[in-house]
Order: C-alpha cells, then sequence, then structure tokens
C-alpha cells in the first residue's frame, strides 16, 4: 500500500467506513461515530497526507486512482472486503468512486466533490484555498482565535451552520490538521478539473446540505442529473460538513442506506 492509514474503530457487524473530506481529519465524524457504532463495525479513516496518516512516498501522485487503490489496500489490511462507506466533499467522491469500481456495498456520499458547475468550481477552491492561508498562522495566533467565541465561529462559517457546536480544543485541533497537510496542495490541483461521470452499481445516496457554502447545493442538481438511480436528499439548515448541523439526521441517512442494501443482498441470496 502507499500509505498505512490512521483509523479510529468501534462497533460490531457491518463495516463501514467513513471518509474525511480535503484539509480535515477522521475526528470530522466524531458528531456521529459513537450512534453509527452502535449498529456497524465503524472505521473512521486519516487519508494519506492527513490528520494522522503518513503522506505518500515520493513520486506517487495525489489522485484518485491512488486514493482508491490505497484505501482498498488498507480495507485488506483491517480484515474488511467490500465495506459500506460514508464520505463527505472529498471523501464523497472517493466513496462514489469506490462504488463505480464495485469495491463497497453501499455508498452514502454527503455534498460531494465532482460535480461542479463553473462558477461553482471557482468558488469552491477559492474558499478553500482561503482556509488553507488562514490555517499558516502562528499556532499561538490559532490557539488564540480558537479560544474565543467569535473566533470559533469564524473559523467554521464556511463550513458548517452551527460551528458554536465546538470546544476550543477541537478548533485547535482542525487548524493545526489543516497547517500540517502535506497532501493538501497535491490533492486540491489534481481535483482542479475532477469530474464524477460514472454510474455507481451498488445502493448509493447523495445527501447534500442547503446551506452549504463550499459545494453549493444547487451542485445536487447536477449530481442527480448524472446519477439518476441514486437517492438523492436533502439536509435542511446543514452546511458544507453536515455532521455537526444535525447529527441525527446523517446517522438516520446513513442506516436507510446501509440497511437497504443489506435487504438487497439478503433478497438476492435467498
Amino acid at each position: 500500500m502507499h500509505s498505512e492509514l490512521a483509523y479510529s474503530r468501534k462497533g460490531s457487524g457491518e463495516p463501514l467506513v467513513l471518509i474525511h473530506g480535503i484539509g480535515h481529519r477522521r475526528q470530522a465524524w466524531d458528531p456521529v461515530f459513537e450512534q453509527l457504532a452502535e449498529s456497524y463495525d465503524v472505521i473512521a479513516v486519516d487519508l494519506a497526507g492527513f490528520g494522522e496518516s503518513a503522506e505518500y512516498p515520493k513520486g506517487v501522485k495525489y489522485n484518485m486512482h491512488n486514493a482508491v487503490e490505497n484505501l482498498t489496500d488498507n480495507f485488506a489490511a483491517w480484515g474488511i472486503e467490500k465495506p459500506h462507506v460514508v464520505g463527505n466533499s472529498l471523501g464523497g467522491a472517493l466513496a462514489l468512486e469506490l462504488g463505480a469500481r464495485g469495491a463497497v456495498s453501499s455508498v452514502t456520499a454527503l455534498s460531494p466533490a465532482g460535480f461542479f458547475g463553473i462558477l461553482n468550481r471557482v468558488q469552491t477552491f477559492v474558499l478553500l484555498i482561503m482556509l488553507r492561508i488562514s490555517s499558516k498562522l502562528p499556532d499561538r495566533v490559532l490557539k488564540f482565535v480558537s479560544q474565543q467565541a467569535w473566533g470559533r465561529k469564524l473559523a467554521g462559517a464556511t463550513l458548517y451552520v452551527h460551528p458554536e457546536r465546538f470546544s476550543a480544543e477541537e478548533v485547535y485541533g482542525d487548524a493545526l490538521s489543516l497547517k500540517r497537510a502535506t497532501g493538501f496542495e497535491e490533492t486540491i490541483l489534481a481535483g482542479a478539473r475532477y469530474s464524477f461521470k460514472q454510474q455507481v452499481p451498488v445502493p448509493t445516496t447523495i445527501a447534500w446540505g442547503t446551506r452549504d457554502l463550499i459545494l453549493p447545493y444547487s451542485s445536487s442538481a447536477i449530481a442527480a442529473e448524472r446519477l439518476p438511480n441514486a437517492r438523492h436528499v436533502a439536509l435542511p439548515h446543514c452546511g458544507h460538513v453536515p455532521m455537526v448541523d444535525d447529527p441525527d439526521l446523517i446517522v438516520r441517512v446513513v442506516k436507510n442506506t446501509v440497511d437497504s442494501a443489506v435487504a438487497a443482498e439478503a433478497d438476492q441470496a435467498a
């Protein structure tokens, strides 16, 4: 494998892998991790070059092919085969790519990348680059900002409807993770022209925050056109990273997808 990925694992049952977005880390799933672990064998992963995961070796490019290959290699190392996957943003695109290859049993994609309009693409990458630049402030400044209520709101305003729900420690940890993400630049460059136009032969749900600023809700119409066989769900009053805005809703969306996939598989086996 290109990179041995750091992960958190809990629960039992159907394997369920949670994949974060660009610049984020596996702790993005904390608001839903425990609830999902009550029903599934849940693995929240740090992608290569993000969070606590090692970057790719020199010469290995950050692209969809290598990311999917690396994830499937790690699935094997974790002792799971064809897990259900849930992804947000970049993670949503990776979940769909895994689904298109038949490497997973179901896909839940939350505001996935790959369905850009022309103006939306510019908006997305400008906002992401601004977040990256702001993370380069000295650590003491990032810590001070994270300790202020206004600072936490400002830091999370583009990602969440309710950034005030995060603690100072969580905001500071996210800022340091983004600052130290060695895979950020190569990943965002690889995504500059990326579009998802394949079909996904496994049960798939695409859910979109109606108040998403990074990948606007209007992108959901493009996704619905390209993937007519998927289930398309609106996430009212949720931002780009919706797990903190409405964790109960996200858990329901994931469970509906996984449970319908399990039921369909059982029907085929009967």
